[in-house]
């Protein structure tokens, strides 16, 4: 068998179901590219859409707090001998939310904000020493944070302050994605919860723009989708999509295009496992079950060639595979058969000295 980068046409449609073959083979049309066509959707869960955004003064577990005590006698509960006020410094608040001040006990702190906590305070105290008076403080970068990491300018943790309770504000705190933001994705996980959505759409709909929450952890990574191209294209490699959408057309220009001297413009063939939704679509097949090996072809050379491909739309882990032209072939035959020729001519006439 003569060398070549690959399975004829007619190996291909011999691998057809038609033909007792495992995969359906389907000429694209302006349905079939229709049917084909599947975005995979991206978004959050109603646990984060619907989560409120953190008051800037909510205390939370893990917060430290400061709470200065004055009290309106000489020799206080808490003050000392000639002193009016008591400093609680570095009170921090417990995995159940809770803050313990000497004579006012166990304090729910998580949840209040510090004007809160300083009336619950100062009822507590009020039936023990007369008028006190209480202010209570939280210290800043305390309490609730964020992890962000992956392809992201600056990686670490980061507190939710007032400037950053929200995914945009968080990712711009960070400095933003490492990667180009056109192919940047965002996920967030939260507990057992995760959602992903595309860098780009948190500018686009604003409901994406959630609210963070003490222990999320934000990871940006590139794109992970990518092709294999095949046969007589100008390059046989696996390319990562770099856009967000990618046509057969412009997957054929991400590898140099077509060989001029040896492809066929009209055996190009995406290979890919159809799910099954979209199998039943583009077949018209409602009994089929399961994912389905599909090979689609694209014709070049037919008037509305080149739209089809442009709207044919290429997935992640897809094939595009071209074959060689005919013509290639037959040069290829008749060099090997000249080659030979001329081989024993050569060898007659070293036989004949």
């Amino acid at each position: 068998m003569l060398p070549r980068t690959g399975p004829n046409k007619g190996e291909i449609f011999a691998g057809s179901v038609m033909e007792e073959g495992d995969a359906f083979v389907v000429t694209v049309s302006d349905r079939v590219a229709r049917a084909a066509t599947y975005n995979e959707s991206f978004g959050f869960s109603k646990d984060f859409l619907n989560a409120a955004t953190i008051g800037s003064d909510t205390i939370a577990a893990g917060d430290t707090l400061s709470l200065t005590i004055w009290e309106n006698v000489d020799d206080g509960l808490l003050a000392g001998q000639g002193a009016n006020a008591t400093a609680l410094t570095n009170v921090q608040v417990d995995g159940s939310g809770y803050i313990f001040v000497p004579y006012a006990g166990r304090i729910l702190a998580a949840g209040n904000s510090p004007e809160a906590i300083r009336r619950i305070i100062t009822e507590k105290l009020d039936a023990q020493t007369p008028d006190p008076q209480v202010m209570v403080t939280r210290a800043a970068g305390n309490g609730a944070t964020v992890t962000v990491a992956g392809k992201i300018s600056g990686q670490g943790i980061y507190p939710i302050e007032r400037p950053t309770r929200t995914l945009t504000a968080m990712l711009a705190k960070a400095g933003g994605p490492s990667v180009e933001p056109e192919t940047a994705q965002v996920k967030v996980i939260r507990g057992h919860h995760t959602g992903r959505i595309w860098f780009e759409d948190l500018f686009r709909n604003a409901s994406y723009d959630i609210a963070l929450r003490n222990g999320d952890r934000v990871l940006v990574e590139a794109d992970p989708r990518n092709f294999t191209a095949l046969g007589a294209t100008g390059a046989q490699t696996i390319v990562p999509f770099q856009t967000r959408d990618l046509s057969a057309l412009e997957a054929l220009a991400r590898v140099g295009g077509l060989r001029g001297n040896a492809s066929d413009p009209t055996g190009i063939f995406v290979l890919r496992d159809e799910r099954q939704s979209i199998a039943r679509e583009v077949l018209g097949r409602p009994d089929l079950e399961g994912s389905q090996r599909m090979i689609y072809v694209l014709n070049l050379t037919e008037p509305n060639g080149l739209f089809l491909a442009r709207d044919f739309q290429i997935r992640d882990e897809d094939t595009v595979y071209v074959t060689e032209a005919p013509f290639t072939q037959w040069t290829k035959v008749l060099g090997a058969v000249t080659g030979t020729a001329a081989s024993a001519a050569q060898i007659s006439n070293l036989s004949s000295n």
